[in-house]
């Protein structure tokens, strides 16, 4: 099995940097490549901040904080991935996207490279057969945020051979990571069991069960979950949440995966959770500069236009 020395990790989001930090820190030479030089610069920044704040911590020494910085290189050329040994997609969740990314990544990679997909619910069979590889593609799954989060979800597609496995395993478990395997079906674990109940928590607000609030206070002080699902949805995004629900109803063929209508309509107005400021609750306020407390009619209003809109939501359905 050849050791992986040096890692491709594609698209600069927080899935994509979080990964090439993380490749960086465990000493690999690492290309993050996004077309987009903003969000490169923005990820740049994102990962020079969280590599000083381990250093700060002393989770990590000087010196090797400074070596992870000098392991990580950015750039908007493809091309640039020739050398890496494995090269991690972590681009939209669009098969058809991902599918035009590893016809281009099978063209350029060296024959011997894995082409790894972070993929959280869409077939990697499917993903495979884009390329003349197919014995080397493979689901390595992180979780957000990947510095942080122990587990890596490895998925096998149909003629993922066991030397691809294996390289990929032992380069999750080089990461310090605990690895579970899926057989290559839509949603693998995580996702099959999460986003079923982060929509059935939607179904709950779309309904009037309960609010937002004691929805997601209900998930956590009883079934101690971190933090509540309409919570988790904001910090996922609401628009992959609407994705991966889709995937689970086409690949399972199951009604019962069928979005709500209210995670839908929070997409489609634009309400993506907290990567835009606002989802089903509101960051906008708290990521202003605090200039004392906001007035109690000024809480009181907001709260008010978000009750109406969730009331819509049911006289919509009741129609």
């Amino acid at each position: 099995m050849t050791e992986i020395k040096a890692v491709g990790v594609v698209g600069s989001g927080q899935m994509g940097s979080g990964i090439a930090q993380l490749a960086a820190v465990h000493g690999l030479d690492v290309w993050l490549l996004d077309t987009d030089p903003a969000a490169l610069s923005r990820a740049t920044k994102s990962s020079t901040t969280n590599i000083h704040r381990l250093i700060a911590k002393g989770q990590l020494s000087q010196a090797a904080g400074n070596d992870a910085l000098g392991h990580l290189r950015c750039s908007s050329n493809l091309e640039e991935l020739r050398m890496a040994d494995i090269v991690i997609e972590a681009i939209v969740e669009s098969e058809d996207v991902k599918k035009t990314l590893f016809l281009e990544l099978d063209r350029i990679a060296k024959t011997s490279a894995i082409l790894a997909s972070n993929t959280s619910s869409i077939s990697i069979t499917r993903l495979a057969s884009a390329t003349s590889r197919p014995c080397q593609v493979i689901g390595m799954h992180f979780m957000n945020p990947p510095p942080v989060m122990k587990l890596v979800e490895i998925v096998r597609g149909a003629d993922t051979s066991d030397t691809t496995f294996y390289a990929t395993k032992a380069l999750a478990e080089r990461f310090g990571k605990t690895v579970i395997c899926s057989q290559d079906f839509s949603g693998f674990i995580v996702n099959r069991i999460l986003m079923p109940m982060i929509n059935e928590a939607f179904y709950a607000l779309y309904t009037g069960v309960a609010t937002k609030e004691d929805i997601d206070t209900g998930m956590k002080l009883g079934t101690n979950h971190p933090m509540g699902p309409l919570q988790l949805a904001d910090f996922i995004g609401l628009d992959v949440c609407l994705s991966i629900m889709k995937v689970l109803q086409a690949g399972l063929g199951d009604n019962k995966y069928a979005p709500c209508p209210l995670l839908v309509q929070y997409v489609d107005a634009g309400r993506l959770g907290r990567k835009r400021g606002i989802g089903v609750y509101d960051y906008r306020a708290a990521e202003q500069p605090k200039k004392g407390k906001p007035k109690v009619k000024e809480v009181a209003k907001v709260a008010k236009v978000e009750d109406a809109k969730v009331q819509d939501a049911k006289e919509e359905k009741k129609e």
